[in-house]
């Protein structure tokens, strides 16, 4: 049996799968779980896998990136399903605000081939920091009543929303979820609906980097543009078996419970952002 091991992590490919299979297993569960994409777990994970492949550096980050949108785009349907089932999808909310979470990606692809992150990573951080502690403070009414989000509110928030999932890979539920909360919606329908945002992210957003690394003619190992096309397949079948039991999971927890885990997630997060704006 110890050899069998050794013999496995020796061959660089093989053990590079198997990260991949036992990152792909939490990615899908919390993607589910939280409404989120899966990206800030995915990214730095591609990122050092694509390290390893010796990948050319300036475009490792990009190819994270990218490949991590691919991935949320099947993993948020399932997601989005699941809690559609539970009736917790404001799909109302999806179309008015999305819109604007479209054009901030949008804009945010076009910046992420030479835009400089250590200010954003900064940035960031301590917007995440300040939701988590927000969630991990606020209680649960026991009625929500939603109040109206003001145009002006939808555009600004939304472009900010979108403008930093795409330069970091992520589905954006880790700002849209507190951003829903305040205006009343519940839990569990501010994290079926963020989900539900989150696709339209990582469409666009994989649409972007596909559209970039292509004009870029970066000719990266089994890759399409900033796409990866090996870590698509290996991740899509985990991360999306995995996201349809973690909505399922939500909706048999307690909602304060859910509001204080994904806090304590948020803040995890935000500590690994301070730590990673140190090393850059």
């Amino acid at each position: 049996m110890v050899n069998l091991l050794s013999s496995i992590f020796a061959n660089e490919y093989i053990y590079i799968v198997l990260l991949m299979v036992l990152t792909a297993i939490p990615v899908g569960f919390v993607a589910g779980l939280f409404g989120i994409g899966g990206g800030l777990i995915t990214v730095p994970f591609l990122y050092y896998i694509f390290g390893k492949l010796e990948i050319d550096q300036a475009y490792i980050m990009h190819l994270a990136v990218g490949t991590s949108f691919a991935i949320i785009i099947p993993t948020s349907i399932v997601s989005v399903l699941t809690h559609h089932k539970f009736n917790s999808v404001d799909f109302n909310v999806v179309k008015s605000y999305g819109i604007f979470v479209v054009a901030g990606v949008v804009l945010g692809t076009i910046f992420a081939a030479t835009f400089k992150t250590k200010s954003l990573v900064l940035f960031f951080a301590i917007v995440i920091f300040l939701l988590g502690i927000y969630l991990l403070t606020i209680k649960e009414k026991e009625q929500s009543i939603i109040s109206e989000m003001k145009l002006y509110l939808k555009i600004i928030l939304g472009a900010i929303v979108g403008f930093i999932s795409a330069i970091t890979g992520i589905g954006g539920a880790v700002m849209n979820v507190p951003i829903l909360k305040f205006f009343g919606y519940s839990i569990n329908k501010a994290i079926g609906s963020a989900a539900a945002i989150g696709f339209l992210i990582a469409l666009f957003g994989a649409t972007g980097f596909f559209i970039s690394g292509s004009y870029l003619k970066t000719n990266l190992p089994f890759s399409i543009g900033f796409l990866n096309v090996p870590a698509f397949l290996i991740f899509i079948p985990i991360t999306t078996f995995m996201a349809r039991i973690g909505a399922r999971t939500a909706h048999r927890i307690d909602k304060n419970k859910i509001s204080k885990l994904l806090a304590i997630f948020l803040l995890f997060v935000a500590v690994k952002f301070f730590y990673e704006y140190i090393k850059l």
